[in-house]
């Protein structure tokens, strides 16, 4: 069987996260200490006992996210899951799903995430950016909407058929929201997300140049697997591609829904969610109903997915 790995971004932490799975293998924790040792911050007692505002800063929750995830894939993987056919991951995601396939050391990771975090809270202050998932609204029509409104705007995250992220400045986020809820249809819902800057739009144009510098300083292996990356749902097997693709993925769209629906096209029969929570689980529903995707964000459900991929 062939597996594909895939793993969520920002928005899947939450204080208290994987509790279940940290008791059980103390691997987890590990990586953490390892990841606090790095950036001077102990993300153990952050992910244990908050605050979640400290948690939820795009500097802090980049390294946590990585760090859990990579470590959640290699529990996996000494449990006797499969070598991953293909990987992709959602966003910051990439970064644990390139970590995964070898490409970043972890420790060069950690540091990269939480320094590309520092950037891009620099690139717009707390307060000047917004994102917000669009629901019930094909693409098109929600682009044409941020095409007539005032300011930065766009798609930034193409989620599944009916659910889009848009991000840009707070107050054009928030006119393109006021527009697709005039008319009243219930069918079509708006969730503010709780971030703290409007990533994968042109206001993050001073954090890609950042990141940029950042690239051309940390070591980059060849990857063991295809990776599957956000700008173009293209896989390749080049450091130079990988690298490109890493920098425009903070001004460009993610496209998420041609991510998993490509991985699946190259012989990916289940997909394996790395991380906490079950968002990219759900999504795939959403992208297609026959496309088998398992979380294992907790005990119970790595076990049944282990057993079931076994």
């Amino acid at each position: 069987m062939q597996i594909g790995y895939v793993f969520p971004g920002q928005g899947a932490q939450a204080v208290g996260m994987l509790a279940d799975l940290r008791d059980a293998f103390a691997h987890l924790d590990e990586r953490l200490h390892q990841a606090s040792k790095i950036i001077n911050e102990d993300l153990v007692a952050l992910v244990t006992n908050g605050p979640e505002e400290r948690l939820n800063d795009t500097e802090i929750t980049q390294p946590v996210m990585l760090a859990t995830s990579v470590a959640l894939f290699e529990i996996w993987r000494e449990a006797g899951g499969a070598a991953p056919s293909a990987v992709a991951g959602h966003s910051l995601g990439e970064y644990s799903a390139l970590t995964a396939a070898g490409v970043f050391e972890f420790s060069d990771a950690i540091a990269l995430v939480h320094e590309r975090g520092k950037l891009m809270q620099a690139a717009v202050p707390r307060g000047e950016g917004a994102m917000a998932a669009v629901l019930g609204l094909e693409l098109d029509e929600l682009s044409a909407i941020c095409d007539g409104v005032d300011g930065v705007v766009t798609p930034a995250n193409i989620n599944s058929p009916g659910q889009v992220v848009i991000a840009g400045a707070a107050g054009s986020v928030q006119a393109v929201v006021d527009r697709v809820l005039s008319e009243g249809d219930k069918r079509k819902r708006v969730v503010p997300l709780d971030v703290s800057v409007p990533s994968h739009c042109e206001l993050m144009r001073p954090a890609a140049e950042g990141v940029e510098r950042l690239l051309t300083e940390v070591t980059m292996n060849d990857p063991s697997c295809p990776v599957f990356q956000n700008v173009d749902a293209q896989a390749t097997n080049s450091v130079p591609a990988i690298r490109d693709r890493l920098i425009r993925q903070l001004t460009a769209p993610v496209r998420w829904a041609d991510c998993a629906t490509a991985m699946v096209a190259s012989g990916c029969e289940t997909l394996i969610e790395c991380g906490p929570g079950k968002v990219l689980t759900g999504l795939a529903r959403r992208i297609d109903r026959a496309m088998n995707c398992k979380a294992i964000g907790s005990i119970d459900d790595f076990n049944t997915a282990l057993e079931a991929v076994a």
